[in-house]
């Protein structure tokens, strides 16, 4: 059982502590791996995705029964291809835990809520995790050698 958590300011360090692990960042080597979030990063990017994110964009940590942070749930609106795109990612010591596909479950209805209609993700072709998707009501609308776009009407 997971809480979804609205983060404050100060507890911005586990997203850079996630966003700076390398194995749960793995998924991402063909676009770099970690993602610096330096703490003068903070205020801009949580002003943008939580103190006012408007109708574009829904950000949220995931806390497991034993208090601990375990990932993170989020999409935003790209409007170059008139869609939201979503987020899933699990601390890897976390994984294989169910925390994955109760993510996906929170974020869903949290979309669905808000009213999101469908969401998307595109996953790295060599990332197996799009079968998580698949396995949780997604469905693959395109594939190519780089992309697997998966697709879920809410």
């Amino acid at each position: 059982m997971l809480d979804v958590i609205r983060p404050e300011i100060d507890e911005m360090w586990f997203r850079e502590s996630l966003m700076g692990d390398e194995e749960t960042m793995s998924y991402n080597a063909k676009w770099g791996g970690t993602i610096p979030f330096p703490k003068e990063y903070w205020d801009g990017w949580y002003e943008a995705w939580i103190r006012n994110p408007g109708d574009n964009r829904y950000y949220r940590y995931l806390r497991n029964i034993k208090n601990e942070y375990v990932g993170e749930i989020a999409y935003h609106y790209d409007k170059h291809r008139d869609i939201f795109i979503c987020d899933v990612i699990i601390l890897a010591k976390y994984r294989n835990q169910g925390y994955g596909s109760e993510g996906i479950k929170l974020l869903c209805s949290a979309a669905k809520e808000n009213g999101i209609a469908t969401l998307y993700d595109d996953i790295a072709a060599d990332n197996p995790s799009y079968k998580l998707f698949l396995k949780n009501g997604f469905v693959m609308d395109y594939q190519d050698d780089d992309i697997v776009m998966v697709k879920k009407e809410l």
